[in-house]
């Protein structure tokens, strides 16, 4: 498991602001704890590849990422109405184009982490399927 701490200033100052501004593409990702069980949110830049929508952890095996496989489904809160949705991690074969599209949308913020983890296995990607209902309702 290959994780890439990010700056506290990056966790503490940086990723409430962009959370709660949602600029640059930013959207908010709920997830459920794998083991409290509470939501958790973080801030992510969904990429457009073709048709899919998809998630890239740039930092590599964070919580998020596993909290999001073990839960297989969450919620993004961008500007509109928050989109429900179930998670496929893709393989590492296939991640290429996207991270690529990905690393096109977020720009310098994390080229760091794709210097110091030039793998793509090292960088979960989970395509993300809307669904039409609350995982409440």
């Amino acid at each position: 498991m290959v994780y890439l701490k990010p700056p506290g200033f990056t966790r503490h100052v940086v990723n409430p602001l962009v959370s709660r501004l949602r600029t640059g593409g930013v959207e908010e990702l709920t997830v459920s704890g794998r083991r409290s069980g509470q939501p958790r949110r973080v801030p992510v830049i969904p990429v457009q590849v073709g048709t899919h929508r998809y998630l890239v952890a740039p930092f590599g095996e964070s919580r998020w990422v596993q909290n999001l496989r073990a839960a297989g489904e969450g919620e993004l809160h961008g500007h509109g109405q928050p989109q429900h949705f179930v998670a496929h991690e893709i393989p590492v074969d296939q991640r290429a184009e996207i991270i690529d599209g990905y690393r096109r949308i977020a720009g310098r913020s994390v080229e760091r982490c794709f210097r110091s983890l030039p793998d793509p296995g090292d960088h979960p990607v989970f395509e993300i399927e809307s669904r039409l209902e609350s995982p409440t309702g």
